[in-house]
C-alpha cells in the first residue's frame, strides 16, 4: 500500500490482464498510478489474473479504478465480479459494458435510438474469402475487441490475402467501408466534453497509429463546421446514454463530409474503457477543456459506484 493522504480510501488499481490489449492496459495503469501518487491516495496495483475475486476479497479496497481494456476487463466480466463483491468501481457497469463491447449488439441499439451506423454482418473468415459479403471496399474486424486489433481494410480481392493470419473458422464482423474523416468524442457522466479529429498517416487509425508517436495527427478541437461539431457531440451523448454508460466513454465516428444534410456521421463503436495512456484521446480531449489527467482520475474515483447503487440508490 502506498500514499499518505486520503487515508479513509484504499484504491485497487486493476491493470494488465490477459486480453489482446494487455500492453495498452499496462500503459494506462502506469499513467493512472502516477495520478494516484499525486492525489495522495493509498493504493495497491493488481495485474489481474483469474484469481482476482479472491485477491479483492482479502484486500477489501474501498474502490476500484478499472484500467483494464479488452476481454474480461471491458466486457462486463470484471464488472460482474465487482458487483458480487459490492466494491464501487470506475466507468460503466455490467450491462453497458457488455453491450458496448459486443459490436453487433451495440449497432442494434444505435439503430433503435436513431444513431446512424454502418450496415454489417457476422461471417467466418472462410466465408469472407470465398464470397465477399459486401462490394469492395469493406472492413473486417472482431465483433468484440478494441484498439483496432485484427482490423482489415479490404479494398480489392488482393487484400483478402491479409486475412490468412486469422483462422478460417473465426467469426468476424464485416461492414461497408465508410469514406471520410475520423472523429472521436469523449463523454463524461453523460455530457460530451469535445470532439477530436484523427488524421492517420497510414491507411487507417490502426493499433500502431494509436500507440506510436508521430503516426497520426490530432486536431483538437475537430475542425468541423459549427453545426456539425454540435451534432457529433449530441450523437455521442445519445450513444452513451442509450447503452446506459457512466463515467468516461469515447465514441468513434466516421464523418462523410461529401454527404449533404445531417446524415454525414456514422458511429462505429463506443469505448467504455477508453485508453489512459500518453497517446489516448479521451484524456487529451478532457485536457483541452481544462480537466487535467489527475483531475480526470479523481473525478472518475469520486463517481465510482456499482450498478446496484445506481439502480436502487
Amino acid at each position: 500500500m502506498k500514499g499518505n493522504k486520503n487515508m479513509s480510501e484504499h484504491i485497487a488499481l486493476l491493470k494488465g490482464g490477459w486480453s489482446s490489449e494487455r500492453e495498452v492496459s499496462l500503459a494506462s495503469g502506469l499513467a493512472v498510478e502516477q495520478a494516484l501518487i499525486q492525489l495522495g491516495y493509498p493504493y495497491s496495483v493488481i495485474d489481474v489474473q483469474p484469481d482476482i475475486g479472491k485477491i479483492l476479497t482479502e484486500m477489501k479496497p474501498t474502490k476500484v479504478f478499472n484500467a483494464l481494456h479488452g476481454k474480461y476487463g471491458e466486457d462486463g466480466s470484471i464488472q460482474g465480479v465487482l458487483e458480487l463483491l459490492s466494491i464501487p468501481y470506475t466507468h460503466s457497469g455490467v450491462l453497458a459494458s457488455a453491450m458496448a463491447m459486443d459490436k453487433v449488439c451495440s449497432k442494434a441499439m444505435f439503430r433503435h435510438y436513431g444513431i446512424r451506423t454502418p450496415d454489417g454482418g457476422v461471417f467466418t473468415i472462410e466465408e469472407i474469402k470465398n464470397k465477399s459479403p459486401f462490394p469492395y471496399p469493406f472492413v473486417v474486424k472482431p465483433p468484440a475487441d478494441g484498439s483496432s486489433v485484427n482490423v482489415f481494410l479490404i479494398f480489392e480481392e488482393y487484400d483478402l490475402r491479409s486475412l490468412a493470419c486469422v483462422p478460417d473458422d473465426t467469426l468476424m464482423l464485416v461492414e461497408p467501408y465508410i469514406p471520410g474523416r475520423e472523429i472521436q468524442v469523449a463523454v463524461l457522466n453523460g455530457k460530451a466534453l469535445g470532439a477530436i479529429e484523427i488524421r492517420p498517416k497510414n491507411k487507417f487509425y490502426d493499433y500502431e497509429a494509436k500507440y506510436t508517436a508521430g503516426k497520426a495527427d490530432h486536431m483538437m478541437p475537430a475542425p468541423l463546421p459549427a453545426e456539425d461539431y454540435l451534432e457529433v457531440l449530441r450523437l455521442a451523448e445519445r450513444a452513451h446514454n442509450a447503452l446506459g454508460c457512466r463515467g468516461l466513454t469515447r465514441s468513434d465516428f466516421r464523418y462523410d463530409d461529401q454527404t449533404i444534410g445531417r446524415d454525414m456521421f456514422y458511429i462505429l463503436e463506443i469505448n467504455t474503457q477508453p485508453g489512459m495512456t500518453q497517446f489516448s484521446l479521451a484524456p487529451e480531449i478532457a485536457a483541452h477543456h481544462g480537466i487535467s489527467f489527475t483531475d480526470l482520475v479523481k473525478h472518475l474515483l469520486d463517481h465510482a459506484t456499482t450498478d446496484e447503487a445506481v439502480r436502487y440508490g
